[in-house]
């Protein structure tokens, strides 16, 4: 007999719901059953009460530490992260599936399998502003706002364990160990470091706040007691090396030909040793290299300009640490023999700093920078925009904004995950990551003393409040230097120049498109003085980290420039 057709399609259309009922069962998280780990200290290892941030870092191989897999966006293994507040010896912090992580959003989403588990407690230091707020913020230890690298930390002893989503597992993490100081580098004949106290920065964290600088000397810099050098500032993110990247370390080992190739097809620049062998021979310019050093409570870098957030860091730079270095070190101590370098957080820090003190500076050579035009945020336009996760055109098929992208234009990341991810490392804007960092840098405080972001870090939803306070702090740097150009103009003229390559990453090369433009209509009747300076583009397919001339180059650019700008005897 034959089965009626429409049997057929009644079967078949059973077996579809059963099998999407699976599915959904196997991608939902499960009811009544959970991953759970908890977290707990000994007095011995800490007295307490500690506030901070507890982590739980899953790993599915021990090839390193699960927290040091952690943190590379692209390439993170999962964490989960909540708050802890005057947490106790032998208290218990529990991470379960309604705690946030990244990349997985639950611990629930974790597939059955073997896992290698490590727990960790950030500590936080309260400070009592001078604004009147009193927050909890990661005070950084020298490792250069390190989440998962911070001295003090405390950490328990990695554990393999196996996790079947249908089963609940309760992990017990005990933290029995101090991550312990970073080691501080010694001084040599070449590098010296200075490490100061700044009154500015300390008084408005009412806490003893450093700042530094780790100081390249020229080649017969000993030997001739009388003669004074111009200074090349860099400014960047932290770090403890010296400038350029001059170092002793592994010279031996010369560059083969396809490593040279693949790294002129990225950038000019030169490996460390090559640089260091230029620079102790005298073959290059003989000037004092100084490279800047400002971690605040937020960041590993001030952006060094005052800040509602992280305070007067760009008067502390100008007003306290230059002085010093002129004060210990034998130096031309004069604007015309001041010039500046950095590259990408580094590259706006000196155009920042050039544009906003330009009786300080003589000159700023910057290199693939943050965005130097807020309409392009790295892609979006916060003064228009809606929202900054996705482009809501009005069509059918939204698409989530890229936060980065490969060469050839395939994203990377979008900033959707980013800011997951920091919302994972830190609640109230304190992960110590780049969207955080700007908004630490450039957004006004928060009825709760901590930083406006300018979108809700969950929905993506912009606040344009947020953002036209921030231009009109001056941090848009060419809405700043545009609204300024009759008066700062004249102190500019041939003094701004910018290298970016036209795929660069992060779409940093679009605000400076944009810087370019008004830089270049400076030559139109009564917007002058014309701008003098240059714009370089690395061109084709040169992505972020790219310049044109190696270091070396570079330091003869700046020499003669230098020799140009200097008063006449």
């Amino acid at each position: 007999m034959k089965t009626p057709r429409s049997a057929f399609g009644g079967a078949r259309h059973a077996r579809r719901l059963r099998l999407v009922a699976a599915v959904v069962a196997s991608l939902a998280p499960h009811v009544g059953i959970a991953q759970i780990a908890r977290l707990s200290f000994p007095a011995s290892v800490h007295a307490g009460p500690i506030t901070g941030r507890a982590f739980l870092f899953v790993a599915r191989t021990d090839k390193q530490e699960p927290r040091r897999q952690a943190g590379s966006f692209r390439a993170s293994e999962p964490f989960f992260a909540v708050d802890v507040s005057a947490m106790k010896p032998g208290e218990s912090v529990t991470i379960d599936p309604t705690t946030l992580g990244f990349p997985l959003a639950s611990l629930d989403r974790l597939p059955a399998g073997d896992y290698f588990v490590q727990g960790m407690l950030l500590p936080y230091t309260q400070f009592a502003r001078a604004d009147g707020h009193t927050i909890w913020a990661h005070m950084d230890a020298g490792e250069g706002q390190r989440f998962n690298a911070s001295p003090g930390s405390l950490l328990s002893e990695v554990q393999k364990v196996h996790i079947d989503p249908a089963r609940k597992t309760v992990v017990t993490l005990s933290l029995t160990k101090v991550l312990p100081p970073v080691p501080r580098p010694e001084e040599t004949q070449w590098v010296k470091r200075v490490r100061m106290t700044s009154k500015l920065a300390s008084a408005f964290w009412n806490h003893p706040m450093p700042i530094g600088a780790v100081v390249l000397l020229p080649k017969g810099y000993d030997e001739n007691p009388t003669r004074r050098y111009p200074v090349v500032y860099t400014v960047g993110h932290f770090s403890e090396r010296a400038p350029f990247g001059f170092t002793f370390e592994n010279c031996d080992a010369p560059e083969t030909a396809e490593a040279k190739a693949a790294r002129l097809a990225r950038t000019a620049r030169e490996p460390g040793c090559e640089f260091q062998k230029a620079w102790t021979s005298g073959a290059v310019p003989e000037v004092i290299a100084v490279f800047i050093q400002h971690t605040t409570p937020f960041y590993d870098d001030s952006y060094v300009l005052n800040s509602a957030n992280n305070g007067p860091y760009g008067d502390a730079i100008t007003k306290e640490l230059i002085p010093e270095i002129d004060t210990r070190f034998r130096t031309v101590a004069a604007p015309y023999a001041r010039v500046l370098t950095g590259g990408s957080t580094g590259g706006w820090d000196v155009l920042a700093l050039q544009t906003h003190y330009p009786d300080v500076f003589g000159g700023a050579w910057s290199l693939y920078p943050d965005q130097l035009d807020f309409r392009n945020y790295q892609f979006g336009n916060i003064y228009a925009d809606s929202n900054a996760f996705t482009v809501a055109d009005g069509s059918w098929l939204p698409r989530d904004i890229p936060s980065s992208r490969s060469v050839e234009g395939l994203t990377d990341l979008t900033v959707r995950e980013e800011n997951q991810a920091e919302m994972v490392i830190a609640s109230h804007g304190r992960s110590g990551g780049q969207w955080d960092g700007w908004a630490a840098a450039w957004a006004p405080v928060g009825s709760d003393g901590y930083p406006q972001s300018p979108w809700d870090k969950r929905t993506g939803g912009i606040d344009r409040s947020v953002a036209e306070s921030m231009r009109a702090r001056g941090y848009d740097l060419r809405d700043y230097v545009e609204r300024n150009w009759s008066t700062i103009g004249p102190k500019l003229v041939g003094k701004l120049h910018v290298a970016v390559g036209d795929m660069d990453n992060y779409f940093l090369n679009l605000g400076v498109y944009r810087f370019e433009t008004f830089l270049e209509s400076t030559k139109e009747p009564g917007k002058g003085p014309y701008f003098a300076g240059t714009i370089e583009y690395g061109r084709p397919l040169k992505p972020h980290g790219w310049q044109p001339w190696t270091n070396q180059e570079l330091l003869q650019i700046m020499k003669r420039h230098i020799e140009r700008n200097a008063p006449v005897p």
